[in-house]
């Protein structure tokens, strides 16, 4: 007798067959092009990856994905991200008591309930989603949607479908009508992630949105009114890119009402102790496991790494060590399994 199992996340090497499930799905592939990569978007994959897969780019993918809990049309949240929708708030909770990040959290308080642009910077790994659904949950779109659009992740000759929609045939595999991104958000926020990789043509697309709060689906020449937040992130320094001929200047002002700069890790160390104990009751929770206890020296030793990867790549640590150490994470099991 055959059961059914419950995925979260399907990794597939082609994606093939998996266009009709309602489980999300991520392809892995040794054909690194970008007509695969369309491809596979195209047949409804949430991410591309090309091999050797980067673990790290892995990992944020599925978690991505994942805490995703609702698809078009869908009418009551996806079990799948269960553990997100119960924590609510505490969820973006942001840990820290440095100055560095008191003065994120001081503005976070300013600027969420003002409805302004918000464009936010740093480095990979720094927590700028968290910093994003933070400024939602505090805003006075609290209970309308967040919607979130990886502009890296997404193929440029997607991305227009992606954040408008498209009508159906609009292009050989549009089989039907699709609201995009800012439809979705309507009344809500927006969150444009790595806003620097997005293309030109897409994004005079959100300029004119942004003026005029009306955008029209890949196909269609009627407008539709939005009214969307939009909260943007980037690791680029887009004065630079602006220089370079690769952002529109007129963008950059648009959506930088409100700058706000995250730090990186290396900047605030001495928040690495809360975070490490945040991190372990998540992990351990997420496994089903009691939550393990750190040998202070073991705290220490992960003080003084360099972490390039920030707050990302911390996480992955502390859950690495959670699945491979004993019932206590010591100094040696950081020297053994933190620099892998």
């Amino acid at each position: 007798m055959c059961h059914k199992i419950p995925f979260d996340v399907i990794l597939s090497e082609s994606g093939e067959g998996l266009s009709e499930t309602e489980v999300p799905f991520i392809v892995l592939s040794e054909e690194a092009t970008i007509d695969s990569a369309v491809e596979a978007v195209k047949n409804g994959a949430e991410d591309f990856i090309p091999k050797p897969v980067d673990m790290n780019h892995l990992l944020q993918s599925i978690r991505r994905t994942v805490g995703d809990g609702r698809r078009e049309g869908d009418a009551s949240p996806r079990p799948r991200c269960r553990r997100v929708r119960r924590r609510g708030a505490a969820a973006c909770e942001i840990v820290g008591d440095s100055p560095q990040i008191g003065q994120v959290k001081r503005l976070i308080d300013k600027v969420a309930p003002s409805g302004a642009r918000v464009l936010i910077t740093g480095e990979n790994g720094t927590g700028k989603e968290l910093v994003a659904r933070s400024l939602h949950l505090k805003s006075r779109r609290a209970d309308a949607p967040f919607v979130e659009v990886n502009c890296a992740a997404i193929p440029s000759e997607l991305i227009e479908s992606e954040l408008f929609g498209h009508e159906k045939g609009a292009f050989t595999s549009a089989v039907r009508q699709r609201k995009g991104k800012f439809e979705q958000a309507d009344g809500g926020t927006l969150f444009l992630d790595e806003i620097g990789d997005m293309s030109l043509s897409a994004q005079a697309k959100v300029l004119r949105a942004l003026q005029e709060n009306r955008i029209s689906r890949v196909g269609s020449d009627k407008d539709i009114a939005v009214d969307v937040r939009i909260i943007a992130a980037t690791n680029k320094n887009l004065k630079e890119e602006i220089r370079k001929g690769n952002f529109r200047e007129d963008l950059y002002h648009r959506i930088g009402v409100v700058l706000l700069r995250v730090p990186p890790l290396r900047n605030r160390r001495s928040d690495i102790p809360l975070l490490v104990e945040h991190f372990l009751r998540d992990i351990c929770e997420d496994y089903a496991l009691p939550c393990k206890s750190i040998a202070p020296r073991a705290v220490e030793a992960l003080q003084e790494m360099e972490w390039s990867g920030n707050i990302r790549e911390l996480r992955n640590v502390v859950e690495r060590l959670v699945i491979l150490s004993g019932e206590r994470i010591t100094e040696e099991d950081v020297a053994l399994y933190a620099a892998q």
